[in-house]
């Protein structure tokens, strides 16, 4: 009895089937990271926040109040016309306006906030995990800025971006890099902001570095930071 053996148009045939597959499924997860990447979609006309007080469990996001007991001041968020209080070390004060403020936002993938300054105010380097930040300046000249992440390179350096803003200026801070804003005027600045996520989380650095419970070990952060341990333990002593 003679064998039979798959010609060559048959293997090169059954190999672009398993490329083709190969593709697809590399497509199918690179659309799925897209998908992903924000706030999830909605399913629903409206998901407005039902009172954390109420959850017998914690999801990622909120519960949904009863569509029938939804009502319009659900959608409302009164008083950015006014001024944080600025009386601060940092001299600034942000007046978040997120989906912990305003129930309506849950689920839409949207949130914003009034950014105030005293003269020579800084919002210290920061960043938001999950969401991107168009900044618009409304009042006053402010120095602006954001750090890109750690280059494939590691002979290169993460490198900054900045720019001085002025009344009516829009500047982009991509999700999850560290930024600030400084004011370099004499007089208050204004600023609102929007947020790619009902939610966009807030990390300051120096705050987190120096200022966690409990502490971050004073030996780690002096070899992180190339100093002795008496300077890393001055700098926590600040966050106390």
């Amino acid at each position: 009895m003679m064998l039979s053996f798959p010609s060559q148009q048959q293997y090169i045939i059954k190999y672009m089937k398993m490329a083709f597959g190969l593709c697809a499924i590399v497509l199918v997860s690179s659309w799925a990271s897209m998908a992903y990447a924000s706030d999830p979609g909605q399913l629903q006309d409206f998901c407005v926040a039902a009172p954390d007080s109420s959850s017998a469990v914690f999801v990622n996001g909120k519960f949904c109040k009863n569509p029938n007991m939804v009502v319009a001041d659900d959608f409302l968020r009164q008083g950015l016309n006014k001024a944080g209080n600025t009386s601060n070390q940092a001299g600034s004060a942000v007046t978040a306006v997120n989906v912990n403020q305003l129930p309506g936002l849950n689920t839409l993938g949207v949130s914003l906030a009034r950014l105030d300054f005293a003269p020579y105010g800084i919002n210290p380097p920061h960043t938001h995990p999950r969401a991107t930040e168009a900044f618009l300046l409304m009042e006053g000249t402010l120095y602006v800025g954001f750090v890109t992440s750690n280059p494939a390179d590691p002979a290169q350096k993460n490198k900054l971006f900045t720019k001085y803003l002025y009344p009516g200026d829009v500047f982009v801070f991509p999700q999850g890099l560290i930024h600030f804003q400084l004011n370099v005027g004499k007089t208050n600045a204004v600023a609102f902001v929007g947020f790619g996520s009902q939610n966009p989380g807030t990390i300051t650095i120096a705050n987190a570095v120096f200022g966690s419970d409990p502490k971050i070990n004073p030996d780690v952060l002096a070899k992180a930071f190339r100093v002795e341990k008496n300077i890393i333990d001055y700098i926590q002593a600040q966050f106390n």
